[in-house]
């Protein structure tokens, strides 16, 4: 079976001293289960698995039965250290609580018992670590497949990768058009939505969410003015609700509103966002032809390759902790701004044999960027930069 890299970081985590509990955190349906149990295998201590998905939601002693069996087994097995991996942790109410009491406990008694957590909803799972865990954990970041993982376990070529994306579940399924999207469609898009937006937050207006997230999947890659877009959607209410749930939708790890690159903070917040989908696949469901089709329009394909440079650099901005955005100015653009650490990062992406764009020349003599990049036919090759870690281009 493929292991990811996050399996190494665990695994090393899980092997050093009792400092912090591990969570896991990411996506739905990228593959954290499979990545615990792989690592639990490879250690050489005991350990415990176990999942509240069944448990019901006000069982919040359930959380304190299931550690007290873990230090159960350790004290019967004589063990000196042992691990108790939580799945699904995110479905008992309060569970931040509950989990900060059990470990202060063994941390106040000298027990060695080391934690990981993990659930299918990345939302929950970081509302519930803000709200009492400070200092008790340590995050490990897990994001959709990366083009050189979906090549490896699963054969994929760059132009297969760009239409179905990083899902690794649905990968089978890419023969099969219809029943490639309706997995993606429910398994995907209703469940994150459903499950982990809906279920964890104060939304009013729920079909208006998901018709934000349908539009916005259908326009990424471009840019689209908040004024315009209430006009698409129906009872759309005003500009600040519906800010409120792209932001909801990009904590999901599905859709993003990307900003305007500016140095004035207000002009920032009042442009027009560019809106991304974090994994292609997203986008792809909505277009209703399979990949062969779009291709044929070199229109639709440009759009396309484009989203996924920008699905990519998506993904690794939640691992990496860059900031993702865009530049224009009249006719003159940028289509991806990178930001980290004060150093910025522009990168044009060209699916003909175009080699210079009077956009990037503005933006290099305005901002003074740390670098430059064009991708396409006439720069790095499209496949090469889906491979690369955009966090190399800081260096």
């Amino acid at each position: 079976m493929y292991e990811r890299e996050a399996c190494g970081k665990l695994l090393a985590r899980l092997k050093e001293s009792r400092r912090f509990i591990q969570v896991l955190v990411g996506p739905r349906q990228v593959g954290k289960t499979t990545i615990v149990k792989q690592v639990l295998s490879k250690l050489e201590v005991p350990y415990l698995y176990v999942s509240a998905d069944a448990v019901p939601s006000e069982n919040l002693g359930w959380i304190g039965d299931t550690w007290e069996l873990a230090r159960t087994r350790m004290r019967v097995g004589g063990d000196r250290e042992f691990v108790l991996a939580i799945d699904e942790i995110q479905k008992i109410r309060n569970w931040s609580e509950a989990v900060k009491k059990e470990w202060d406990a063994d941390t106040f008694a000298d027990v060695n018992i080391k934690v990981v957590l993990l659930g299918s909803s990345r939302v929950m799972l970081e509302r519930g670590l803000s709200e009492s865990m400070q200092g008790r954990f340590e995050e490990l970041r897990v994001a959709h497949w990366s083009f050189p993982e979906m090549q490896a376990a699963f054969g994929f070529d760059e132009v297969e990768y760009m239409y179905f994306g990083g899902y690794p579940g649905a990968a089978t399924l890419a023969k099969d058009y219809e029943r490639w999207s309706e997995y993606i469609g429910t398994s995907i898009i209703e469940a994150t939505i459903q499950k982990d937006v809906l279920m964890g937050s104060n939304v009013a207006k729920p079909a208006l969410l998901r018709q934000a997230f349908e539009l916005g999947a259908q326009y990424s890659g471009k840019e689209l003015s908040y004024t315009k877009m209430m006009g698409s959607l129906v009872d759309a209410g005003n500009t600040t609700t519906l800010a409120g749930y792209l932001a909801l939708l990009s904590a999901a790890g599905m859709l993003s509103a990307l900003p305007k690159c500016t140095v004035d903070q207000a002009r920032q917040r009042a442009s027009s966002p560019k809106f991304q989908v974090h994994d292609n696949s997203l986008r792809s469901h909505y277009l209703g032809v399979p990949p062969k089709d779009i291709m044929s329009n070199p229109v639709e394909w440009g759009r396309c390759v484009e989203s996924a440079v920008g699905a990519h650099l998506m993904s690794r901005a939640f691992v990496d902790n860059y900031e993702a955005m865009y530049w224009r100015d009249g006719e003159l653009e940028v289509d991806f701004v990178l930001k980290k650490q004060g150093k910025l990062v522009a990168i044009e992406v060209k699916t003909n044999r175009e080699t210079f764009t009077s956009g990037m020349a503005e933006f290099r003599k305005r901002f003074k960027p740390h670098g430059v990049l064009l991708v396409g036919p006439e720069g790095m090759p499209v496949g090469d930069f889906l491979a690369l870690n955009p966090l190399d281009l800081f260096r």
